[in-house]
């Protein structure tokens, strides 16, 4: 979809309403599946707050486009009745992300520290010194639950070392040794893994460098963060 309309980075729709599609919805997405390269999924169609304009999520990003479906057009759709205005489009865009990496939480390796009531999500590859670094900060963290995609966008080494760790029989365990102790966990076989998922999530929100950092409200808080900002950035998200 980027190189086909070569819209500015991930857009999302900004949809208000979930559920069914109503009639004039499902009549705008018939209009687009007949006017698209059929190899282009339309994942929903859905009225914005503008009259008149639809919100079409086509492979992963979302454009706008009129009633008759004869128009695209990419970009930002801010609130201005709000001071400071309000990022409708940035908004959706956090929800669509953090319900993609919810429902990818099986592809991850799930660290609790205490009760684990908060959620972070962290892209890391295993050869990465800030990654290493984060995990010492992240062991600081009390009350939080981590899900950690393993990215290794490096090098053929570092996917050959998140293979171990994610064919290893205690993954977190294995996972901490390795980014603590450099210890590379022996593998006897290959076994069935994320990684292409992995990495096929990160394409369609661009997640090009690690570590990444989510909160639960899809914010993206930076790449290295010591505890003490991670707290705060936590506590800020309540």
């Amino acid at each position: 979809m980027r190189r086909a309309f070569a819209t500015r980075g991930l857009l999302a729709a900004v949809g208000l309403a979930a559920g069914p599609l109503l009639a004039d919805e499902a009549q705008v997405r018939q209009l687009l599946r007949g006017r698209l390269p059929p190899a282009m999924v339309i994942e929903s169609v859905a009225k914005s707050p503008i009259a008149g304009l639809y919100e079409v999520v086509l492979d992963g990003e979302i454009v706008y486009t009129d009633e008759k479906a004869e128009y695209f057009f990419g970009g930002n759709i801010f609130d201005i009745r709000s001071m400071p205005p309000r990022n409708l489009t940035l908004g959706r865009t956090n929800e669509l992300l953090v319900q993609a990496l919810t429902e990818a939480r099986d592809l991850a390796i799930k660290q609790v520290n205490g009760a684990g009531a908060r959620l972070l999500f962290t892209f890391e590859d295993p050869n990465c010194g800030y990654c290493k670094a984060l995990r010492r900060e992240l062991a600081k963290l009390d009350n939080v639950t981590v899900y950690t995609f393993l990215l290794p966008i490096l090098s053929q080494d570092s996917a050959d070392k998140a293979l171990a760790v994610w064919c290893a029989p205690d993954r977190l365990r294995a996972w901490d040794e390795l980014m603590s102790n450099g210890v590379v966990p022996a593998q006897a076989r290959a076994c069935p893994n994320p990684l292409e998922r992995i990495a096929a999530l990160a394409r369609r929100f661009q997640i090009s460098s690690t570590p990444a950092i989510y909160l639960v409200d899809g914010r993206r808080i930076g790449g290295m963060r010591s505890a003490a900002e991670i707290e705060k950035a936590l506590g800020a998200g309540r």
